[in-house]
């Protein structure tokens, strides 16, 4: 059986440089971060602010957390401030009050805007529609705290490639697309989309930044 190390090592050799790695740790102990940071992993991702907080003092100081996981209005205080991305920010009202907080707090948030393009009901993100009429609108120009690095998306959950690559080409093009509504956005380059089945489909569908669990981690506990 594989070690974390060596599976790390693995998914590691399959991605083209420029490509980061976002190691999904939730659920998992911190035994199993440690092995992974022993192993070079500095990227950790987490999908409850609970472990998260937990997590985040028992590690050392120089990993970087990703929150991606889907966050609650009411539960933005208590993160902010605490990743270095926010990667799942579904709706204006919730970036809108991101940034409110941030601002509260004296801080800078990073964050992705998360898009819908998933078959599935439960997926939640921004309407293609509704995140080119945003950048229209140039409603970030409002943010004073936050700052939007790029798009996170999560494609259909199905055994048809063919819909999978078509979703991420989706997201893709909406994040060109965003860049021609509004060129004067700086520092707006991060895609993220891909997981452990489908990270490779994606990175060939210009994603730099994977979200990868299972596939380092194994089934996880919970």
């Amino acid at each position: 059986m594989s070690t974390i190390a060596e599976r790390l090592a693995a998914i590691r050799s399959t991605l083209p440089e420029g490509v980061e790695l976002v190691a999904v740790s939730k659920f998992h102990p911190l035994e199993q971060l440690m092995e992974a940071y022993r192993a070079g992993q500095r990227v950790f991702g987490e999908s409850r602010i609970q472990e998260l907080t937990v997590k985040k003092p028992a590690m050392p100081d120089d990993v970087r957390w990703h929150f991606i996981g889907h966050l609650q209005t009411n539960k933005v205080r208590r993160l902010v401030g605490v990743p270095a991305l926010i990667e799942s920010v579904d709706s204006e009202r919730l970036l809108e009050l991101i940034d409110a907080e941030s601002a509260r707090a004296g801080v800078i948030s990073r964050v992705l805007l998360q898009v819908h393009v998933a078959q599935e009901e439960t997926k939640f993100g921004f309407l293609p529609d509704e995140i080119l009429d945003y950048f229209r609108r140039r409603a970030f120009e409002s943010l004073k705290a936050t700052h939007i690095c790029g798009l996170m998306a999560m494609a259909s959950n199905t055994d048809d490639m063919l819909r999978v690559r078509q979703d991420f080409e989706t997201v893709a093009s909406l994040k060109s697309r965003i860049l021609e509504i509004a060129p004067d956005l700086r520092g707006f380059d991060t895609l993220s989309m891909g997981m452990s089945d489908d990270y490779p489909l994606a990175i060939d569908c210009g994603s730099n930044m994977v979200r990868v669990g299972t596939a380092i981690f194994g089934e996880r506990s919970v």
